[in-house]
């Protein structure tokens, strides 16, 4: 049963986040009511009320958070990391800095569950590697972007 633990990201899941080698899973809805679930990679924790994320302008779950506005964040990591937020978006920055097809996006923190289960453990997240030397200096400008933009927006 999931237990609501508030609006501020707890400890070990913001650690986890800061580590930079997490998946969350977005969640959004179009406007015709059809759900949509995205892979981000590159999220930063903005405080601990917050998180921002970069996604690519065109892609289907920006364009439905953007009609929508509230999004669903789920994390899953190892160390028992099991939580879900419901947020609010919001473009804080269209193009990135960085790639002028990635926009930058803020997730305002409405509630957070704990999914832990008492019959099943988390032990171990999404593990990833990047797919070319590009796509990793890619990802390392975009968080940098996100990091700054966490300590100054």
């Amino acid at each position: 049963m999931a237990k609501h633990v508030g609006v501020k990201l707890p400890e070990d899941l913001n650690a986890i986040i800061k580590s930079e080698r997490i998946v969350c899973i977005l969640a959004t809805f179009s406007e015709k009511g059809m759900p949509h679930t995205t892979p981000i990679q590159c999220v930063y924790p903005k405080g601990s009320e917050s998180i921002l994320m970069t996604i690519h302008k065109d892609h289907t779950g920006y364009h439905n958070m953007v009609w929508q506005k509230k999004v669903m964040l789920c994390f899953l990591e190892e160390g028992n990391i099991a939580y879900s937020i419901l947020g609010r978006a919001g473009v804080v920055r269209a193009p990135s800095l960085i790639h002028p097809l990635m926009n930058v996006v803020r997730i305002d923190i409405i509630d957070i569950k704990s999914d832990r289960s008492v019959l099943t453990r988390v032990e171990s997240g999404v593990k990833w590697t990047y797919t070319s030397s590009e796509a990793e200096e890619l990802t390392k400008a975009l968080m940098g972007e996100l990091k700054e933009l966490a300590r100054t927006l």
